[in-house]
């Protein structure tokens, strides 16, 4: 039987599935990203020179609006959030750091001697807390007077990758309550590499330090600026995001769904990983999970085509 191990850590391994199950012309729901890009084709990417710095501060300063902080100096950008998870862990040094899990693995890289610990369970002693909301795989969003409360006692991490279009918590920010934001996730250009850390002064300037003058490529520096100025996309991209989640519920009709988020709906089902070989024997990848064999997570179809070849395939697997 095949192992699934290289799978687990995340999605978006189409080369790998390609080359463990064959076939053409893959769908990749893998990895809860929007499948429509942001339009960037007419903007300039700035590859033959380095960013300017008053370029990214306007990249941050359209962050902050669209986050919803009045200061864009506690905004920082970051080439992808998985980096920031490191970042912070060499700044915060926590002593008794604990991870809501499931959760992303990411969270686990960057602080590997973290206690795990349930949603909304007591962390006890944790000094630090570091969780998604909404979470990763089932979408539960933590309440914002919850994470506060934490904060009391401990300094919190929060990673809102899927809170995209809201504003979320970033108004909130500080050291002791730090979040997270994703522009690849909602945008649809993963490949791009850009995050952002939300945070208070003592953060935000530790974190310019380590990352220095040219914290992210020109490329995300450009795109980022139009595509956060860009109130039009984002409202077009949340209704794409609705229409694709409403026809995916369809498709799913008679599998229990137990969680879910605008960009995926995570399954129960008696062998998740018989259903994911089957789905990969037709070339569409979704996400497994090593410790939950009964999940799968599964993202937007992109068009009609791909949400009638998964329809057609699940209904050729027994619940």
């Amino acid at each position: 039987m095949t192992d699934l191990a290289e799978f687990w850590a995340h999605g978006g391994r189409v080369t790998a599935a390609a080359r463990v199950f064959g076939g053409e012309d893959w769908i990749d729901l893998s990895t809860g990203i929007a499948p429509w890009a942001y339009p960037h084709g007419a903007i300039d990417p700035g590859h033959d020179r380095l960013p300017e710095p008053g370029e990214l501060a306007a990249l941050e300063a359209a962050a902050a609006q669209a986050f919803g902080v009045a200061d864009p100096a506690r905004v920082v950008a970051v080439p992808g959030t998985d980096l920031a998870l490191r970042l912070l862990a060499v700044i915060l040094n926590a002593e008794r750091p604990a991870v809501v899990w499931p959760g992303y693995a990411g969270h686990v890289a960057a602080w590997p001697d973290a206690r795990a610990v349930a949603a909304l369970a007591d962390p006890g002693d944790a000094d630090l807390l570091v969780l998604a909301s909404p979470a990763n795989p089932n979408g539960f969003v933590t309440p914002p007077e919850h994470l506060l409360a934490l904060t009391r006692q401990r300094i919190v991490v929060v990673d809102e990758a899927y809170a995209d279009p809201a504003p979320g918590l970033g108004a909130q920010a500080s050291d002791r309550l730090i979040v997270l934001r994703s522009f690849g996730k909602f945008h649809g250009l993963p490949g791009l590499r850009l995050g952002f850390v939300i945070a208070g002064g003592g953060v935000t300037v530790a974190l310019r330090q380590l990352l220095g003058d040219w914290p992210v490529s020109s490329a995300a520096v450009r795109i980022g600026t139009v595509a956060y100025a860009d109130r039009g996309f984002a409202t077009g991209q949340a209704g794409r995001i609705e229409t694709a989640g409403m026809l995916l519920d369809q498709a799913l009709a008679g599998w229990p769904v137990v969680g879910h988020a605008p960009l995926f709906r995570l399954i129960e089902t008696g062998d998740a990983h018989a259903l994911f070989r089957h789905l990969c024997n037709r070339a569409i990848l979704t996400r497994p999970f090593a410790d939950r064999r009964d999940r799968l997570r599964i993202g937007l179809p992109p068009d009609g085509a791909a949400l009638s070849r998964l329809t057609t395939a699940l209904s050729e697997h027994d619940r």
